[in-house]
């Protein structure tokens, strides 16, 4: 069975599955909505891009453009703008990720890699390379971990969160054969993109043991973004991984925090949003 990933959106979900893609939203009338896309990757028209860990990389940056074009349909569909049919720039994409990318080298790598920098400066025993990565992931844990609960209170995001958790429960039926049952399934899976994020930290980690911390802080900080594409390769093949190693304890023991994060990004459904995830995937199926 091929795999099926998905996305929550603006009072829907996405759901894609090669190279089909579902949109559903429903509007403020309560009536569905539904658009299909068909998106080849650049690793499906070139076979020299489909090499694991280069791959990665150009897969996740096409996600992110595709997430981005899905939430401004999902936008325009939930409001019922009259211009909902107007579509994005180019450049308007382009900008949006860039933005995107910085807040992220910002929160997730500057400021973690501040504080262990702080650290070391103030402690000489936490220049030893292991006390300093150990403390710049720890620190990005706890970042993510309080950014996503602060988010967590706003309303919309609760809204979002619902479908993201109506999107796994809808994935889980449909690889059980079991998509009338929908609602018993879990709201956990592990090709989640909470759990891509937590691999992305994991693998960092050690990869950067073996960068050297008798540099200054801006070559520090020069050499982890340089290896963010290698990162986030090596974290692609092993989310792509994930289902047929799933129950190897060795595995389950480096998932966990991953999946212990999508108890914060995903909540119970409503039989409402159920039904908007299964009528996106019913276009892909």
């Amino acid at each position: 069975m091929e795999s099926v990933g998905g996305q929550a959106i603006i009072e829907g979900v996405l759901i894609k599955k090669g190279s089909k893609v579902g949109i559903a939203v429903r509007n403020t009338k309560g009536k569905i909505i539904t658009k299909e896309k068909t998106i080849i990757s650049l690793t499906k028209k070139y076979k020299i891009l489909n090499i694991p860990i280069i791959r990665g990389p150009i897969i996740l940056f096409e996600t992110m453009s595709l997430g981005i074009k899905a939430l401004n349909d999902s936008a325009n569909i939930a409001i019922e703008n009259n211009n909902k049919d107007e579509k994005l720039g180019t450049w308007t994409i382009i900008s949006t990720l860039i933005f995107s990318i910085l807040f992220a080298l910002i929160i997730f790598k500057l400021i973690p890699l501040g504080i262990a920098q702080l650290a070391s400066f103030y402690n000489s025993s936490f220049e030893n390379k292991y006390l300093f990565n150990l403390i710049e992931g720890v620190s990005k844990f706890a970042i993510l971990f309080l950014y996503l609960y602060l988010i967590s209170f706003m309303p919309d995001v609760k809204r979002v969160f619902q479908y993201h958790g109506a999107e796994h429960k809808v994935v889980n039926a449909y690889e059980n054969n079991d998509l009338r049952n929908a609602q018993k399934y879990s709201r956990i899976h592990v090709r989640c993109g909470t759990s891509f994020i937590f691999f992305v930290l994991f693998v960092s980690i050690i990869v950067y043991i073996f960068l050297p911390i008798d540099v200054s802080f801006l070559a520090k900080y020069g050499l982890r973004i340089l290896l963010l594409p290698f990162i986030a390769g090596i974290s692609y093949e092993l989310i792509k991984l994930s289902p047929k190693i799933e129950k190897n304890i060795f595995f389950k023991i480096i998932l966990s925090p991953g999946l212990l994060l999508q108890q914060m990004t995903t909540r119970e459904p409503t039989n409402d949003q159920i039904e908007v995830a299964k009528a996106a995937l019913k276009i892909v199926s």
